[in-house]
């Protein structure tokens, strides 16, 4: 049996979040593959808990868009259509492209000093640690961007819908053909930020989310 679904322990989480955790991971791994049924009894069985963490984890991960509830089949892993990306993209090239705009007008010293940090020990991280942390740090540094704009509904909106957006971040960090032009664009977005050159970082910002959905499209076969 593999073991990609042992719950790891901490006092400190609820049982219900430790083991959303664990489905999480599995399902953006591909561990649980896309029309996956996840079976409650046999959930519980492999990862050595009772049926309710079960269940409350699989809510959370419908909430998420990550598991899909099908009548008189029960829950899957949810797959990636063409339509949804696309929908995705749309939403965030103008969530990030009001982001990116209001950073360069608001940003700080302290921000930006984070925001190259950031950028930097993405770089070192790509391609040399596991998909898991270099797509938390691929995300942090989005969420610097975010937190530049000073615009709490904002914040809101993207923080709502950031669950969403990590699956396809982690999709296209999977491509080990798009890591060169991940570097390259971050480092555009972070010395048009220093430089409040606008046109430039929204420039850049229209350019890495078309080249990631067009990346993950190839990647998946969508039609």
């Amino acid at each position: 049996m593999s073991d990609f679904l042992q719950v790891g322990t901490d006092e400190y989480i609820p049982l219900r979040d430790v083991v959303f955790k664990t489905l999480r991971k599995a399902i953006l791994s591909g561990d649980l593959k896309p029309g996956e049924k996840l079976r409650e009894v046999n959930l519980a069985q492999r990862m050595g808990v009772s049926r309710t963490p079960i269940r409350e984890a699989i809510r959370m991960l419908e909430l998420e868009g990550l598991v899909v509830m099908i009548p008189r089949r029960g829950a899957e892993v949810a797959g990636i259509t063409r339509k949804d990306l696309k929908d995705m993209m749309e939403i965030r090239v103008v969530l990030d492209l009001l982001a990116i705009e209001l950073a360069c007008e608001r940003r700080t010293e302290e921000q930006l000093e984070r925001l190259e940090k950031v950028r930097l020990e993405f770089e070192e991280n790509l391609g040399t640690s596991g998909l898991t942390k270099t797509a938390k740090l691929d995300e942090s540094f989005h969420a610097i961007i975010v937190e530049m704009a000073g615009n709490e509904k904002l914040s809101q909106i993207v923080k709502n819908i950031s669950d969403q957006i990590y699956r396809y971040r982690y999709e296209t960090l999977k491509d080990e053909s798009q890591y060169d032009d991940l570097k390259k664009e971050h480092l555009v977005m972070a010395e048009a930020i220093r430089d409040q050159k606008k046109e430039t970082a929204m420039e850049v910002v229209r350019k890495h989310i078309e080249r990631q959905e067009n990346s993950i499209t190839k990647k998946l076969k969508l039609q």
